[in-house]
């Protein structure tokens, strides 16, 4: 059942849909686990993954508490079951909600410890080079070049492991957005050229083409409506964010609410344009 909700979750247009469903299947693995009706290490090991599901819809939600609730005590059934891998995602999911919350030192501390943990699980699987492609952001919010591209070097080794890297739940990186990683990173390192060059070409990539991933397409439109924010471009920015907006709206998806705020901040410098006072108007009520 868990292995199915997680292929609802990735499938599902709106994300929030899948939580009642999740609910009730944490309901039944509480009763599993408080009745002692099956082994507990299998148990810890679905709890694991369960509740990562659960902060994944919480975190998509802007509901940060709840978020680092449910991956706090995902890391600790998956550290009971002694399910590294498990353990490390739950660590670097957790680290997503810091660097949400602006809290860079604290998510490259965690994902150094995801790191570590993933080391000790299966090299055939994918899980050190997420930790190492997400911590590449945080350094990159730290303004720490070299540690970002030593991140970054890291997490492209995934390509040499060949085979399947991810299960298609709680795993889920495969390398496939690297190239976007890689870019974003650029563009918070202000490196705007290299950044802009390879957004662009991203948005010609099938996962990213209209109708696909909201989530991934809509961060890419972000990030090229930063860039114009920062070239003081308004018809960059009122064409990428424009769309950007329709994504959010379409979904529900407040990650693309969220990817679109640090645009908010730039919009000031283009004056009293009615058209980018409208648009901060569209992203002030799309994040609250």
């Amino acid at each position: 059942m868990n292995g199915h909700l997680w292929q609802v979750y990735q499938l599902a247009r709106t994300k929030h849909s899948v939580y009642p469903v999740v609910q009730s299947q944490l309901t039944a693995l509480n009763d599993a686990l408080r009745n002692g009706r099956a082994q507990t290490g299998p148990l810890c090991i679905a709890a694991g993954g369960l509740f990562q599901l659960a902060g994944e819809l919480a975190f998509d939600s802007n509901r940060y508490d709840d978020a680092a609730a449910s991956y706090s005590l995902a890391a600790s059934a998956s550290k009971e079951a002694g399910a590294y891998d498990l353990w490390a995602c739950a660590l670097i999911r957790s680290a997503y909600v810091d660097l949400s919350e602006r809290r860079y030192k604290r998510a490259a501390d965690t994902l150094g410890a995801a790191r570590r943990v993933a080391l000790r699980g299966d090299g055939s699987l994918a899980t050190k080079h997420w930790a190492a492609a997400v911590q590449a952001e945080a350094y990159a919010w730290l303004g720490d070049f070299d540690a970002c591209e030593e991140a970054l070097g890291e997490a492209e080794k995934v390509a040499d492991l060949g085979g399947q890297v991810s299960n298609g739940g709680w795993l889920r990186f495969d390398g496939s957005r690297l190239a976007e990683e890689r870019e974003a990173r650029y563009l918070q390192l202000n490196r705007l050229d290299l950044a802009e060059a390879a957004l662009t070409d991203a948005l010609k990539l099938a996962p990213l083409a209209p109708g696909h991933s909201f989530r991934r397409r809509g961060a890419v439109l972000s990030d090229l409506a930063v860039i114009g924010a920062k070239r003081k471009d308004s018809e960059q920015v009122l064409h990428y964010a424009g769309e950007a907006i329709r994504l959010a709206r379409a979904s529900g998806s407040g990650y693309v609410a969220r990817r679109l705020q640090p645009l908010t901040a730039k919009l000031g410098t283009f004056g009293r344009d009615r058209r980018i006072v409208e648009l901060r108007a569209e992203i002030g009520t799309l994040t609250a």
